[in-house]
C-alpha cells in the first residue's frame, strides 16, 4: 500500500497510528519492530464536588476548566478531609494532583493556622505543583518553594509566613528537620503532608526517606501536630503495603482510576545488529562518546538518584581450589564500558571478544526524535543519564541542520545540574510547543504537566514498569492519541522485553522494594533525631523493631550517650547523611596545576573510575588521573588527550556470613538468602585504543580491598546436576558466569531494582557451599530488599533469565544476552550454550508448588504469577 494511503487510514486510528504508519514506511525501521500494543482508548467517570470544598476553590477551577471532577480524584479527596491518610495510585495524567489540592486548598482558606508540607523527588515537579497553585490565585493560600535554589532572603520569609510549603526529602532532611525550631508555627500547624510520586523512593534511597518521615512525624507530635499523609503514586503492586512502610501509618488505597484516555500505540523496538564495523571516523566518534558515559557523575542512574550502586567485575579471580571465581562487584559501579549506563558509546559491528552488538540505543532514539521532529511531531526522548542527553540532543540537532535547519533550534536537553531559570525556560518551551523535541533524564518523567505531546521515546527499560508506563504516559496528556517507543538497549533484560511483550502488557506493575530497618540506614536517622531531639523510650515504636538493637551499637560506638532521660547525640556537629546513598565521603577531583575541582565522585566507584592511570573526562575535555589519595578523599588529574580509554579490572571473593532462609529443592539444588561479605579489590585496568578498540595492555594496580556486608541470594548445584548438563569440569566457570551475568540483568523484571543496584559472583566451587555456586547480592550495606526478592521469585527469575539467553541470536554470547556492561574481567570465561542447558537443568527442578513463601511481615507486595 503506499505511503500516504497508509497514513490516511491510520489516521482515522488516531493520531498514535498515523504516527506509527510514517515509522513503518522506512523498511529498516520496521524490521526493527517486535511488537505493536494497541492500549485502547478509556472514557471517564466524572461526579459532583464533594460539599465540603470550599466554593472559591471551586470557583477557580471551574475557570481553568476543570468542571467537575474524576471518581478517584473526589474518593482519595473525601479521605484525606476525613482525616484518613490516603494513597492515590492511579494512572499518568489522571489528575491525581487535584486529588490531594481539592482538601488542602480546602481546609487552608477555611482554617489560617493550617498548614501544609509538599515532598517531590525532584526540583521540576516542585516548581511545576507552585506554579499550578498559584496559577489559582487563592490569595489567602502563600505558597512557595525551600529547596536548594531558594535565596536566602527568601528562605526566612518562607519560615515565617508560608501556609503551603514545597520541597523535597533532601531539604526535609537537611534543612528543616535540624532547625526544626526556626519552622516551629509551620510544625505546629501542618494538616497534611504530600507525598507526590512515592513510588520512586525504592530500594536504599526509599529506606533513607521512609527515616526521614518518621522523625518528621516525631517532630510533629512534639509540637502538637499529627498530620494526616496524601501520597500520589503511579500504578504499582500493594501500593498500600508500600505507602504504609513508607510512612509509618495506616494508609488507605484509592486505584480505581476515573480519568479518560487517548489510545496509546505501544512499540517494542529492536535497533540492529551491526554485522560489518564502522569507519575509523565513526569508531573515533562512538568512543568519545563512550568516555564521556564514562565521566558523567557516577551512580546518576534511575529516578536522578546519587549513590553507591553494584557493579559487574566479572572477573576470575581466586576460588577455591583454583577453580575459577567469576563476580560482578561493587566497586566498578556506575563505570561504563561500552554501551554501559549511558548506552552511548559501543563499539559498533564488534563487541568485546568478538561479539556482535546492536546500535545503541541511544543513537537510534535520537534518530527517532530527528525524523519525528522534522514530521511536526512533538516528541519526548528519555535517556538515563545526563551525558546521554545531551548527544541525543545534538545528534537530532545535527541531523535536523541537514534537512530542516530551521527545526534545529527547536530541539534541546533537559536534565538534571542546569541554572534553575534555565530549567524554567525549558519546561515553559515544551508547554507552549516552542520546542518540538527534547532529550530528558528522567527529572521529566514525574509529574511535569506538560500537555500537547504526540510521541515518548524511552531509551533503554527504564528499570521498571512503573516508569516505564511514567514515561510513556507523557505523550498524549490532552485526551488526544499517542505513540510510545521503548527502544531496546544491548542488554539482556532488554532483549528479553521486546520479545515477550507479556512481560510488558500482561502482568501487574511490580511492587516497590525497599527496607526501612536496615541498620545501615536506621542508624544514622536514629543519631538525627536524636541531634533533634533527644529520644526516649516512646519514640522507639515509631522507629520500628530494629531500632532498640540499633540503638545499643550506637551507644556501645560512643555515638549517642543513653541517660534515665533518654538517648543523647554526643558531638557539636550534626551527623551528616546523604539519603541518596551510604558508602563515604565522596572523591573529589583535582586539577594538579591549577587546583581547580573538577566534579566528584562517589567513594565506591572511586577506586575504578579515578585509580592512577584513568581517563576521566569533564565537559568534553579529557584528563589522566595522577594519584589517588585515599586518606584525603581527593584524586589529582592533569589535562591530556591520550589515544585510549580505560577499563578497571577487579578480583573479588565472597562469603556467607549468616544463611536466614533456605530452599533445599532436592539432593542436587538448593536455594539460600542471607548475609554475605563481599571483598572486591581493583587489581588494575586495561587500555583500549580509541580509533580501532585495540587492547593495548593491561597495567596492575595497588589499591586496597573493599569490603561490603550485605544480603544475597544463591543457589548451589551438585556435580551430578552439572552432568546431566552435559557440563564438563573444564565448562563450568564459564556456564556459571554466563549464567550469573543473565541473572544480574533480568532480577530488574522481579524486583524495582536496576541492574547496578546489584551484583554477583560465581564460581565452581564454593569453600563455604562445597559446590558450584552462583551468588547475586545487594550493592548497598546492609541490603535494599532485592536479593530478597530475587529468593523469592527464584522459579520466574530464572525462567526468564533463560528464555533471555535462549531467544538471543547471537551463537557465543552478546550484550544482549550474558556478557555484562561492568564485567571486570574482560567477560571472560562466559558459556552461553553451557549457560543455557544448565538454567535448564536448574528449572526441571524448581517446583513452584514447594517454592518458598514469603517470611511473616516482610513480604513487600503481590508479584506477577510466574510463567
Amino acid at each position: 500500500m503506499p505511503v500516504d494511503e497508509v497514513v490516511s487510514a491510520s489516521a482515522r486510528a488516531g493520531r498514535g497510528a498515523e504516527i506509527l504508519a510514517r515509522l513503518r514506511a522506512d523498511r529498516r525501521r520496521d524490521r526493527c519492530v517486535t511488537h505493536v500494543e494497541r492500549v485502547p482508548a478509556r472514557a471517564g467517570t466524572a461526579v459532583a464536588w464533594p460539599d465540603w470544598a470550599d466554593p472559591v476553590l471551586l470557583g477557580r477551577l471551574r475557570a481553568a476548566g476543570v468542571s467537575a471532577p474524576w471518581s478517584h480524584q473526589v474518593a482519595a479527596a473525601d479521605a484525606a478531609f476525613d482525616g484518613r491518610s490516603v494513597v492515590l495510585a492511579t494512572g499518568t495524567a489522571s489528575g491525581k494532583s487535584l486529588g490531594y489540592l481539592l482538601p488542602v486548598l480546602s481546609r487552608l482558606l477555611a482554617d489560617p493556622a493550617a498548614r501544609a508540607l509538599y515532598l517531590a523527588p525532584t526540583k521540576a515537579l516542585a516548581h511545576d505543583q507552585l506554579r499550578a497553585i498559584r496559577a489559582l490565585a487563592l490569595t489567602a493560600v502563600r505558597a512557595a518553594s525551600y529547596d536548594g535554589d531558594t535565596p536566602p532572603a527568601e528562605r526566612d520569609w518562607v519560615r515565617a509566613h508560608a501556609t503551603f510549603l514545597l520541597t523535597n526529602p533532601d531539604m526535609l532532611h537537611r534543612g528543616i528537620l535540624p532547625r526544626h525550631r526556626q519552622f516551629a508555627s509551620f510544625l505546629r500547624g501542618l494538616r497534611f503532608v504530600i507525598v507526590d510520586e512515592c513510588h520512586g523512593y525504592r530500594g536504599v534511597f526509599g529506606a533513607h526517606v521512609a527515616q526521614v518521615l518518621r522523625r518528621l512525624r516525631r517532630v510533629c507530635a512534639r509540637y502538637g501536630a499529627e498530620p494526616v499523609f496524601v501520597l500520589a503514586s503511579a500504578t504499582v503492586a500493594d501500593p498500600g503495603v508500600s505507602a504504609s512502610r513508607l510512612t509509618g501509618v495506616e494508609v488507605s488505597v484509592i486505584d480505581e482510576d476515573g480519568s479518560p484516555r487517548g489510545a496509546t500505540d505501544f512499540v517494542l523496538y529492536e535497533p540492529p545488529l551491526l554485522l560489518t564495523g564502522p569507519t575509523a571516523t565513526e569508531r573515533a566518534e562512538r568512543a568519545e562518546r563512550a568516555a564521556e558515559g564514562a565521566g558523567a557523575p557516577p551512580g546518576a542512574g534511575p529516578a536522578g538518584q546519587v549513590g553507591p550502586a553494584a557493579g559487574d567485575a566479572g572477573g576470575v579471580g581466586r576460588g577455591s581450589n583454583g577453580a575459577g571465581l567469576g563476580a560482578d562487584v561493587v566497586p566498578d559501579a556506575g563505570a561504563v564500558a561500552d554501551e554501559g549506563d549511558d548506552g552511548v558509546g559501543g563499539w559498533d559491528g564488534v563487541g568485546e571478544n568478538g561479539a556482535p552488538i546492536r546500535r545503541s540505543a541511544t543513537a537510534e532514539a535520537a534518530d527517532l526524535l530527528a525524523d519525528l521532529v522534522a514530521d511536526g511531531v512533538r516528541t519526548l526522548v528519555f535517556v538515563r543519564s545526563r551525558r546521554a542527553a545531551e548527544v541525543v540532543a545534538n545528534s537530532a540537532r545535527r541531523a535536523l541542520g541537514r534537512v530542516a535547519p530551521e527545526l534545529a533550534t527547536r530541539v534541546a536537553a533537559y536534565r538534571a545540574g542546569y541554572l534553575a531559570e534555565e530549567r524554567r525556560a525549558l519546561e515553559a518551551g515544551l508547554r507552549s510547543g516552542k520546542l518540538l523535541g527534547v532529550a530528558a533524564t528522567s527529572a521529566l518523567e514525574l509529574g511535569v504537566d506538560i500537555s500537547g505531546l504526540d510521541a515518548t521515546v524511552i531509551a533503554g527499560y527504564p528499570g521498571t514498569l512503573a516508569s516505564l508506563w511514567q514515561q510513556a504516559g507523557r505523550a498524549g496528556r490532552s485526551g488526544q492519541g499517542a505513540l510510545a517507543v521503548l527502544v531496546a538497549r544491548d542488554d539482556p533484560l532488554d532483549t528479553y522485553l521486546v520479545h515477550h511483550p507479556e512481560a510488558v502488557f500482561g502482568r501487574p506493575v511490580e511492587a516497590t522494594v525497599f527496607d526501612p530497618d536496615n541498620p545501615y540506614v536506621l542508624g544514622p536517622h536514629l543519631e538525627c533525631a536524636a541531634a533533634e531531639l533527644p529520644l526516649t523510650e516512646s519514640d522507639l515504636a515509631l522507629f520500628g523493631p530494629a531500632a532498640q538493637g540499633v540503638l545499643d551499637d550506637l551507644v556501645r560506638r560512643g555515638r549517642l550517650r543513653r541517660r534515665p532521660t533518654g538517648w543523647y547525640w554526643t558531638r557539636r556537629d550534626r551527623p551528616d547523611v546523604d539519603i541518596r546513598g551510604v558508602g563515604g565521603p565522596p572523591v573529589r577531583i583535582v586539577e594538579s596545576a591549577t587546583g581547580r575541582l573538577l566534579g566528584t565522585v562517589d567513594a565506591a566507584t572511586s577506586h575504578a573510575t579515578v585509580h592512577p592511570g584513568a581517563v576521566y573526562l569533564h565537559q568534553g575535555a579529557s584528563f589522566l588521573v595522577e594519584e589517588l589519595d585515599l586518606d584525603e578523599a581527593v584524586a589529582f588529574v592533569v589535562a591530556a588527550t591520550p589515544d585510549w580509554t580505560t577499563t578497571a579490572r577487579d578480583r573479588t571473593e565472597i562469603r556467607v556470613v549468616e544463611t536466614t532462609r533456605s530452599w533445599p529443592v532436592d539432593d542436587d539444588l538448593a536455594v539460600h538468602f542471607g548475609t554475605v561479605e563481599v571483598t572486591s579489590q581493583v587489581v588494575g585496568y586495561q587500555r583500549r585504543r580509541i580509533t580501532t578498540g585495540e587492547i593495548l595492555g593491561m597495567v596492575p594496580l595497588d589499591l586496597p580491598p573493599r569490603h561490603l556486608r550485605t544480603r544475597g541470594v544463591w543457589y548451589v548445584v551438585s556435580e551430578q546436576l552439572l552432568a546431566a548438563a552435559r557440563i564438563g569440569p573444564a565448562d563450568v566457570p564459564g556456564a556459571v558466569h554466563a549464567a550469573e551475568h543473565a541473572a544480574i540483568g533480568l532480577l530488574p523484571l522481579f524486583a524495582t531494582c536496576d541492574r547496578w543496584d546489584i551484583g554477583g559472583v560465581s564460581t565452581a566451587l564454593h569453600p563455604d557451599t562445597g559446590q558450584t555456586t552462583v551468588f547475586v547480592y545487594d550493592g548497598h550495606p546492609g541490603g535494599a530488599g532485592f536479593a530478597e526478592r530475587g529468593f523469592l521469585r527464584i522459579a520466574p527469575w530464572l525462567r526468564a533469565t533463560r528464555d533471555a539467553v535462549a531467544a538471543c541470536e547471537c551463537r557465543t554470547g552478546c550484550p544482549s544476552c550474558v556478557q555484562s556492561p561492568k564485567c571486570g574481567n574482560g567477560n571472560e570465561p562466559l558459556d552461553k550454550l553451557a549457560a543455557r542447558r544448565l538454567l535448564d537443568a536448574v528449572l526441571t527442578r524448581l517446583d513452584p508448588a514447594t517454592a518458598p513463601a514469603p517470611a511473616a511481615g516482610r513480604e513487600q507486595g503481590r508479584e506477577p504469577s510466574g510463567r
